[in-house]
């Protein structure tokens, strides 16, 4: 564990590029035949399950479940979650039968008007997993330039929160906190100087990914789930946990999010640092899980009593895949995109993908939101929902694009 009281970095005059960088996949990249059986039975998966949420218990939220049973008024850490139903509901819109497209349209602009509200909610840091999932896909939808005003507000919230001593945004625990999560919502205040042109804003989302590739990142790729600052001087302090298994463990879900969260810094910045970072999280990833494909929550957690976590997994697999467009090497992308599809294709399994008739409620099995409070543990999670079903769909449009040429 890195106990070093250190400053903080002087960084360099910060960018966003006019558009986020391109995915390019090395020329004749084939996806698998066997990767069109799992989307399959992930979106009839979906349907069966999302439907029946929506049904059960409109205008809810749950985060986990129990037993298979969705939690609707359980116990919850922090109010980061509700963007992930009304992206899948989304994507659902698309990717459902024809007869039940129409319903989950409705229910997808329904999802997203509720949360609206929470743009301006400057208490916690996840903004972008609510209205990177649910209003940025409205705007594409539709180019309804008010929907992407929404997502342009919760980007300057996200930005509110930056401290000058430290160089960093806060988690929502406290503000001598940085967690790695927030990586996977900075993207939100780089689309917002993007779209206004704010390069203060810029600066200051830049400010905070340099921070943390330097503090909570280490020298062999993996992530440190939190980092703790002098309130007063800004000095970094040490690296801390509050869901790994040890101070200087490798939690697994954290090292999804840094993998996934750098390459996105990267596509809005063009910095090659990012890049870099990336590819160490991806290389550690999968150096750690190898053929198993899904780890376990923490991989320095010995023998651990519950072998996978499957959420973690999917968001990886979304990084992994995303990467793979990113590279210039293209032995490295191949690499990626077939570990991507490897995943998917494990996690689409009857020991993970719920069968749309049995009664477990949720969509992919073996998840775990926090073992330490023992909440939503080897159960579903609706962000691993999400980031499967979002993982399935990013590689479906690429195969089906290259079949229709």
């Amino acid at each position: 564990m890195t106990t070093t009281t250190t400053s903080a970095p002087v960084h360099a005059p910060a960018t966003v590029l006019p558009t986020m960088l391109p995915l390019t996949l090395p020329a004749g990249y084939e996806v698998p035949a066997a990767f069109r059986e799992a989307a399959g039975r992930a979106w009839k998966t979906a349907s069966a399950k999302v439907g029946g949420l929506i049904s059960r218990h409109p205008d809810r939220f749950p985060l986990y479940t129990e037993e298979g049973k969705w939690v609707v008024d359980g116990e919850a850490w922090t109010n980061w979650c509700e963007g992930f139903l009304g992206g899948q509901l989304w994507m659902l819109s698309r990717r459902a039968d024809d007869a039940d497209r129409g319903r989950f349209r409705g229910a997808a602009e329904h999802y997203s008007e509720l949360i609206e509200e929470r743009k301006s909610d400057d208490t916690v840091h996840d903004l972008g997993f609510l209205f990177w999932s649910t209003y940025r896909r409205w705007f594409e939808a539709t180019g309804d330039t008010t929907k992407r005003d929404v997502v342009v507000e919760a980007g300057r919230t996200t930005a509110s929160r930056y401290r000058d001593a430290g160089r960093y945004m806060p988690s929502f625990r406290q503000p001598d906190s940085l967690f790695i999560d927030i990586m996977m919502n900075i993207h939100m205040a780089l689309y917002a100087a993007q779209q206004t042109g704010d390069q203060d804003m810029a600066r200051k989302a830049v400010d905070h990914c340099l921070t943390t590739r330097r503090f909570l990142m280490r020298g062999d790729g993996s992530a440190s789930h939190e980092g703790m600052f002098d309130l007063e001087t800004g000095a970094f302090l040490k690296q801390t946990t509050q869901q790994g298994f040890s101070d200087d463990g490798s939690w697994a879900r954290g090292q999804a999010w840094a993998l996934y969260g750098f390459g996105t810094v990267y596509r809005f910045t063009g910095e090659r640092r990012f890049l870099e970072t990336a590819i160490a999280a991806a290389d550690f990833y999968i150096e750690k899980t190898g053929d198993r494909l899904v780890p376990p929550n923490d991989w320095e957690e010995p023998a651990p009593v519950r072998p996978y976590e499957s959420s973690a997994a999917a968001a990886a697999a979304g990084g992994m895949w995303q990467l793979a467009g990113l590279v210039h090497d293209r032995t490295k992308a191949q690499v990626y995109a077939d570990y991507a599809v490897d995943i998917l294709c494990r996690l689409a399994d009857g020991d993970f993908l719920a069968s749309p008739d049995e009664e477990w409620e949720g969509v992919l099995k073996h998840g775990s939101y926090h073992e330490g409070k023992d909440l939503g543990v080897d159960e579903s999670v609706m962000w691993g929902d999400y980031w499967f079903l979002d993982t399935v769909d990013q590689i479906q449009q690429f195969d089906e694009a290259q079949r229709s040429r």
